[in-house]
């Protein structure tokens, strides 16, 4: 009965909350173009290339929230595929997310999350009747939970972090927090910490398993013609060095444009490649750019010009994770500004020098252990010109920092390995 009371509490306090916030959604629709695609699946429109035939073996239901969630799971998923023998379906919540995930599993496999409603759940859990859903990361929706753990669907939860920022929040309502955790199977954490983190916020003890992070096993990124197209354009011309900033926020560019006019100094013909995190944000960066008098180039519209001593914005999507490989020192953003920075796994990868900001609280672990075999370089922002200079006019250093990066990546391996392994025994409950 309390139980039952709450979850009409929480729908309660949700419906109102968008109601509240409707002009903002309205706002972001109309003037941003965000959240129109997929509105009707948001809403619980499950579209025709979804629906498994009567009689069919059930699904499994992987759900990854954006581009960085996609890349992670995108190895587990086809691994899956064979393992089960099921037919797999995976949602995202952002456009981003979305496009990649039509991109790497296939337009008739992706489709959009639907809202925290009954309504908009139960017709997916009807269609798609899945055996299992894997959450990637920490969605922790209440009735999407609730209903799917009525379904009969086994849950879990992979790849699983707490991050510094939600740990409080989290803890201020265990109470409730314990009730939705105990709807998932399993918690496969990323870290010994986030494990502990998990049971403190209320997960069962029992149902969490320490597998390790699925990002160190991303597959290498298949290159896009572009790749090849720049690095001939870089040596035709004698470009370089070659700057590769990506998944950068609001506040950043100007810092980063900053520095690349004090590097331009010393090295006049320098490229930047320039990726901002959020597509909404191109234009704006294209403004920028335009005011403070840095020649420039946009993606979608380069043509082959020699890039010495201007910027390439990076206009388009899927294509920075390989990018990195040109890259004489490379920057991962959100982490010059208070926003918690973002993963500096793609770099690594490639045996790429990686610089960050100060603010690295959603990769805590991650930073932390490329910084314990000095594998990253941690600059505050008005130190990244320097810490820039610095690392050009070291080839030696350059060459070390970027190979500590690729061992310890490689020292990090096994975790789809691991994940698989413990979603078989779940999958043999089913």
């Amino acid at each position: 009965m309390i139980s039952h009371f709450y979850n009409l509490l929480y729908s309660a306090l949700l419906g109102l909350a968008m109601l509240a916030s409707l002009p903002y959604w309205i706002f972001q629709m109309a003037v941003r173009g965000k959240y129109r695609k997929g509105f009707a699946e948001r809403m619980g429109y499950v579209a025709a290339r979804l629906r498994l035939p009567e009689g069919s073996e059930k699904a499994i239901w992987v759900h990854a929230v954006s581009v960085g969630e996609v890349l992670a799971v995108a190895k587990l998923v086809e691994q899956l595929k064979t393992d089960a023998q099921a037919r797999i379906f995976v949602s995202t919540t952002t456009d981003t997310g979305q496009m990649l995930a039509r991109e790497k599993f296939g337009e008739d496999k992706v489709f959009y999350f639907p809202i925290d409603f009954g309504f908009a759940i139960h017709p997916y859990l009807r269609s798609l009747r899945p055996k299992m859903v894997v959450i990637a990361e920490t969605e922790f929706w209440p009735n999407f939970m609730r209903l799917t753990h009525a379904s009969g669907a086994k849950i879990a939860v992979v790849n699983a972090r707490i991050s510094d920022r939600s740990l409080p929040r989290y803890r201020r309502f265990r109470g409730l927090l314990r009730k939705v955790l105990g709807n998932v199977d399993l918690f496969l954490a990323q870290t010994g910490e986030d494990a502990r983190r998990l049971e403190s916020i209320g997960a069962s003890a029992e149902r969490v398993r320490v597998v390790g992070n699925l990002k160190f096993d991303l597959p290498a990124p298949v290159a896009p013609d572009i790749v090849a197209e720049l690095s001939e354009s870089i040596r035709v011309n004698d470009s370089g060095p070659v700057l590769v900033c990506g998944s950068t926020v609001e506040g950043e560019e100007p810092l980063l444009l900053k520095a690349f006019e004090n590097v331009l100094v010393r090295h006049p013909q320098a490229v930047m490649i320039l990726a901002p995190r959020h597509p909404e944000r191109f234009a704006a960066v294209a403004a920028l750019l335009k005011k403070m008098s840095i020649q420039f180039w946009r993606r979608s519209q380069w043509d082959g010009e020699p890039l010495n001593g201007g910027v390439l914005l990076l206009d388009t999507i899927g294509e920075l994770s390989a990018l990195y490989a040109l890259a004489d020192i490379a920057f991962v953003g959100g982490s010059l500004v208070p926003h918690g920075g973002h993963n500096i796994i793609e770099p690594a990868q490639h045996g790429v020098v990686t610089v960050v900001g100060t603010h690295t609280e959603n990769f805590r672990d991650i930073v932390s252990l490329f910084q314990s075999r000095d594998a990253v370089k941690v600059a505050e922002p008005s130190d990244l010109p320097l810490v820039l200079m610095d690392l050009l006019a070291n080839d030696a250093e350059r060459k070390n920092l970027g190979q500590r990066a690729a061992e310890t990546m490689r020292s990090q391996l096994g975790a789809t390995a691991r994940t698989l392994a413990e979603l078989r025994k779940l999958l043999a409950q089913a």
